[in-house]
């Protein structure tokens, strides 16, 4: 959690100690000692230079952050600490245990000042701004508001329901206002309510979230409340009148491909769940959500002047949006199988897609007519389609592990470059359009000549397959990546020698990329493990290890990634969690260190109150997939939420958000939708392939 000022971020690790980071520069300041039992909650004073904890020994513990002295032991509960409380004025600390008592421990006199009892189950507390009342949920569904300096019970605030008898209560989170005299609570009745905290009236009862309310809390002036529910949505509600809107849980999936606009700085994202989400690259707000196509979203990119975006999808089309407005200005339809990669030309008068169908297609921006359909010698799955600098060629790469050259005017292929022995990985283009690179499972990484079609070096020295490769900006180096090596190798273009060998990931490298001067080289691992590398020395100037900084909660790896702006001082990078995120370079003298700006929402793509019983068309795998996304085999049964993370690439998934899946009262019998088996589909996709080709295919960045 945050200290009040943001200076500060404090932690719990699973050794039973608090960490406190500096926010500027991500270094440790403080960490707790002498605690033997579980922490189960931590808490800061209003001017941020003291921590409470809460431990699963039964005690309340205050810290100084600067001297990291235990200033106080509050004993006096018989279980676990679940929650603790400062006040705002930092005189009193509240807590609350599993024995259902809230202790207010008075800090001048080390003292426990009132043992309130009787209280229920509770899952909140809050005090007010004024420091003089400390509201709480309990029994009976109410809110209790109790007087800080008497000890007494001023009001008890009806009006929750509950729809099911269990041990817990109706209400999950109460918030006071700014002001100190509106109080809102959220509860399992699926209902957000707003109080008088003089009279006690209930002036508003907002309705609108289909599953329990989890949080709810005031905007910094108090007219707006925000509510977060289980249904995975959050609502922005007005304090005068009562009215709501839904604000987009954006990315509930894996994210795909990120592209950044320097003219707008503007983010866009695609993930799993057939959606665009662009994004302010600035604050991180959420702008605008695209939405059309019916399957998973695999690419996007944006045109040389960025007033368009194109996508391409499994639903067989590419799109063409309208970056202002939002509107999809074309459909382009053609493709008879899965649209992988799609690309804009140098000029934007062209697009180019490849796809599963074994087919690279030209089409006119303006009209949506398909110039030129080329197709190579089998008809294998294209996976990567890019154009050289210059806009006269479109290159591709394909699963037959060859890369062909295509004449933009006629469409006919101009060279087909083979040599690897493996599959080809990845491919990209020198800066000058002269040479294009390709790194290939054979571990070896090739350069080619575009005119004569002839291989001019072959870098040899990766022990395993080498999965990535990219120009440095001036075109004179070459960097390349072995993702189960995890090793980046930089090779010299005009002598093919091994300048560095960057060695240090402990797990599988995803992404690698120049910084715009050069200078710079940024590596990313499975599991969040981010590099930053001198290209001059090879040496590491910086390392985020999400053990290390867990404030971040990435966990998953990152597979695109794309600098900002030309001095380096800013990226963004989108990650298997949902995430995209913008993270800030400062260089202090010879050090270098990377602070994370904005991130967008995370979530998971689960399928809740869903029933595979009975269902017809759904194979084995299918159904195995969707109970690890929450469904289950009988209709009368309470689901719990989904959280495994299932990386494959099955339509199903897609298919199954697109469709109004049932999401019905507990209790009430439900059923997915029909969904046809592909099995019977001519030229089906290999899911192991897309596996594959996910980890391993070229990014328009």
């Amino acid at each position: 959690m945050y200290s009040p000022d943001g200076s500060s971020f404090a932690f719990l690790l699973d050794d039973n100690t608090i960490s406190v980071f500096a926010t500027s520069n991500w270094e440790r300041t403080w960490i707790s000692s002498g605690v033997s039992h579980y922490v189960r909650s931590i808490a800061f004073s209003s001017n941020g230079d003291r921590i409470v904890s809460g431990c699963y020994d039964c005690t309340v513990r205050v810290w100084d952050i600067a001297t990291g002295d235990c200033l106080y032991i509050f004993i006096g509960h018989a279980n676990d600490i679940y929650s603790v409380a400062y006040s705002p004025h930092g005189n009193v600390v509240a807590s609350k245990c599993g024995d259902r008592i809230i202790r207010l421990w008075d800090l001048d006199t080390g003292d426990c000042r009132y043992v309130i009892t009787e209280c229920g189950y509770i899952n909140d507390m809050a005090f007010s701004t004024k420091e003089d009342n400390i509201a709480f949920d309990g029994q009976d569904c109410g809110v209790r508001i109790w007087d800080v300096a008497s000890g007494e019970c001023r009001s008890i605030l009806i009006g929750h329901t509950t729809r099911i008898q269990t041990d817990q209560e109706s209400i999950a989170s109460i918030a006071y206002s700014p002001q100190s005299d509106q109080i809102v609570s959220g509860g399992r009745d699926r209902a957000v309510r707003l109080w008088d905290v003089d009279t006690g009236e209930n002036r508003h009862t907002m309705i609108g979230h289909t599953k329990d309310v989890k949080i709810v809390m005031f905007s910094p002036k108090g007219d707006h409340i925000a509510s977060v529910g289980e249904d995975n949505t959050v609502r922005l509600w007005n304090v005068g009148s009562g009215t709501s809107r839904k604000l987009s849980n954006h990315h509930s999936s894996n994210v795909l491909s990120t592209v950044y606009s320097s003219k707008r700085n503007q983010i866009a994202s695609s993930a799993l769940e057939q959606t665009i989400q662009l994004w302010d690259a600035v604050t991180g707000i959420h702008s605008r959500t695209l939405i059309g196509h019916s399957d998973l979203v695999y690419n996007i990119s944006y045109s040389p002047q960025e007033d368009r975006l194109a996508s391409c999808s499994a639903d067989k089309t590419v799109r063409l949006w309208d970056v202002e407005s939002g509107a999809c200005l074309l459909i382009l339809t053609g493709h008879t199988n899965w649209v992988f990669d799609v690309a804009f030309s140098p000029l934007g008068n062209q697009v180019a897609s490849s796809s599963y169908d074994g087919t690279v297609r030209l089409w006119n921006v303006k009209t949506g007519e398909c110039h030129h359909v080329m197709t190579g010698d089998n008809r294998d799955a294209v996976w990567v389609v890019t154009y050289s600098p210059q806009g006269n060629q479109v290159a591709s790469r394909s699963f037959d592990g060859t890369v062909r050259l295509w004449d933009v005017e006629t469409g006919a292929c101009q060279r087909t470059l083979t040599g690897h022995p493996g599959v080809i990985k990845w491919i990209e283009y020198s800066p000058d359009g002269n040479q294009i690179a390709s790194a290939s499972d054979d571990a070896t990484v090739r350069l080619w000549d575009v005119k004569t079609g002839e291989c001019t070096h072959i870098f040899i020295g990766h022990q395993k397959g080498a999965t990535r490769v990219v120009y440095s900006p001036r075109g004179d180096q070459v960097a390349s990546a072995s993702r189960t090596e995890k090793t980046v190798r930089l090779w010299d273009v005009e002598s093919g020698e091994c300048r560095h060998t960057l060695v240090g990931h402990n797990k599988d490298i995803f992404a690698i990329a120049y910084s715009p001067s050069g200078k710079l080289i940024t590596t990313w691992s499975d599991e969040g493990e981010a590099k930053l590398w001198d290209m001059e020395t090879g040496n590491c100037r910086w390392t985020l290890n999400y053990d290390d900084l867990s404030v971040s909660n990435h966990g998953l790896a990152t597979y695109n990634f794309v600098w900002m702006s030309p001095d380096a001082d800013s990226f963004v990078t989108g990650g298997l969690d949902g995430c995209v995120r913008v993270w800030d370079v400062v260089e202090e003298g010879d050090e270098c260190r990377v602070r994370m700006r904005w991130r967008t929402p995370n979530g998971q793509l689960g399928v809740e109150d869903a029933c595979v019983q009975d269902v017809k068309g759904l194979s084995h795998l299918d159904k195995r997939l969707l109970k690890q996304r929450g469904a289950t085999d009988g209709p009368n049964f309470r689901l719990r939420e989904a959280s495994k993370k299932v990386m494959s690439m099955t339509s199903v998934v897609s298919k199954l958000k697109s469709s109004s899946l049932g999401t019905t009262e507990m209790g009430s019998s439900s059923t997915l939708p029909a969904i046809s088996s592909r099995s019977t589909q001519e030229n089906k996709p290999n899911k192991r392939r897309i596996q594959r080709h996910l980890k391993t295919r070229r990014y328009i960045l």
